[in-house]
């Protein structure tokens, strides 16, 4: 019975030090036919990128907060993007839109359902259709956006 592996190895091959770090690491790893281990490769994917989350911010996220109202009440920034948070962040991992490890929902010791998920855990594209969905529930409460010259 072989030792358990307790953290993934990720090698993000960009030259040969890479390539041949994670060849020496293969060559290394026990046999075991009754518990194999599962070796993935594929292209890396982009997490989103801070200029996504600093547009977000500055662009639909201002917006929304300096002139949407709802009940006769107007949110801040931070409120709004809770808010788009639990509306928009994707429920269930998709590999497109989220990075490995996301989890939109976890389970609190009083059963309630707290949200954990993050805009840091998306891809380049799964940002830019959260941001896609931001605007559009920003626009049918009547927000004009600015343009980013305007901003």
């Amino acid at each position: 019975m072989r030792q358990r592996l307790h953290n993934p190895r990720t090698f993000l091959l960009v030259g040969a030090s890479q390539q041949a770090a994670a060849q020496t690491f293969l060559a290394n790893l026990p046999l075991d036919a009754d518990e194999p281990l599962e070796v993935v490769v594929r292209e890396r994917v982009k997490p989103r990128k801070m200029s996504q989350n600093a547009l977000m911010w500055v662009g639909p996220l201002a917006d929304i907060a300096e002139q949407a109202w709802v009940g006769g009440k107007r949110f801040t920034a931070e409120a709004w993007h809770e808010h788009f948070k639990r509306e928009f962040l994707p429920e269930e991992f998709d590999p497109e839109l989220c990075l490995d490890g996301y989890v939109k929902w976890q389970i609190t010791p009083r059963g309630d359902r707290a949200l954990v998920g993050s805009t840091t855990m998306l891809t380049v594209k799964g940002m830019a259709q959260y941001l896609t969905q931001v605007e559009a529930a920003g626009a049918e409460l009547g927000v004009e956006f600015r343009t980013r010259e305007a901003r």
